[in-house]
């Protein structure tokens, strides 16, 4: 089987897209600097030797070149995701997430692999005019990291362009499930479930009207093993559940299940997030046999009961 390589394949969604591959029978490398990610969320499968594991980072084009040796095809998780990190170092993000994508790009078009699949972010559209997303909907970014994002997006469709690559973009929505964990940037479900668990007051940002896109990280790791195996390149592909849900609405699911009666604080909106956003999955259902499987709810009692304490 062909050897992939999973970028940032230690972390919270590589790991999972990680777990699909080696079931589903490919060689996998994974090259993480473990800044955010963790060896415990592929341990079972480096102790049964069905994935080699190199620390580096993608900054270093060295190492990069290095870590491409037999690989066919690459799935590219490795990113500063934060939006808010990005904000206070917006330089950071650019080094990171463009500097280091340029050095996979360069390293891959040289050894000539077969996919790259590129992992970027709903946020390249921002405040988007009319819902819901498409992949024709006009860019516009209003983070660093949205924009770092985007321009990732058009390295790769350019290289695809020149004949160098076969790439594909996926944008990934507001993912969620397993593994994700907790800290001053993490998503707003893990941290509601904290909150909730603690029976300490949920904040939200804004008056909780705002729409996210929650698709669960299974799904998303479904999507990209259909998009490693295509025959289609150059093209964008959104990754989502395609059903909007208001944080009110995520909020009083969680402690629901949870089964507490905190109360709900609301706080200014944060720079940089944007209102309302949900996907039009059709054009990956279309083509890559893209389905979104797991409901929201379902996602979430699972994510509750089987991390009680790790959460």
């Amino acid at each position: 089987m062909a050897k992939v390589l999973v970028t940032g394949g230690a972390g919270f969604i590589g790991s999972h897209v990680v777990d699909r591959l080696v079931t589903e029978g490919f060689d996998v490398r994974v090259i993480d600097d473990l800044s955010n990610g963790r060896l415990e969320n592929i341990q079972g499968h480096l102790n049964s030797g069905k994935v080699e594991f190199v620390k580096g980072n993608i900054c270093d084009p060295a190492f990069v070149t290095k870590s491409l040796k037999d690989v066919s095809s690459v799935a590219h998780f490795a990113a500063l995701i934060s939006v808010p990190l990005s904000i206070k170092n917006p330089k950071t993000t650019f080094d990171i997430n463009l500097g280091g994508t340029l050095n996979l790009l360069r390293a891959s078009s040289k050894t000539r692999i077969d996919k790259f699949v590129f992992i970027s972010s709903c946020a390249v559209c921002g405040d988007p005019q009319s819902l819901p997303v498409t992949e024709e909907t006009p860019a516009n970014p209003i983070s660093p990291y949205a924009e770092s994002k985007l321009l990732g997006e058009r390295y790769c469709l350019g290289f695809g362009e020149r004949g160098l690559l076969n790439p594909i973009i996926l944008r990934f929505f507001n993912v969620y499930g397993p593994r994700q964990g907790i800290n001053d940037y993490s998503g707003v479900i893990t941290r509601f479930i904290e909150m909730a668990r603690k029976k300490l007051p949920l904040t939200i940002y804004g008056d909780g009207l705002q729409t996210r896109d929650f698709v669960n990280v299974d799904d998303i790791a479904q999507g990209v093993s259909a998009a490693i195996k295509t025959s289609i390149a150059n093209e964008v592909f959104n990754i989502g559940s395609g059903k909007p849900t208001t944080i009110n609405e995520l909020a009083q699911t969680i402690l629901s299940l949870v089964g507490v009666d905190a109360t709900i604080q609301y706080l200014a909106a944060r720079s940089g997030d944007i209102r309302d956003s949900y996907a039009d999955v059709s054009k990956a259902g279309r083509l890559l046999g893209y389905k979104s499987q797991v409901s929201l709810k379902k996602g979430l009692k699972t994510l509750i009961d089987t991390e009680r304490v790790s959460i």
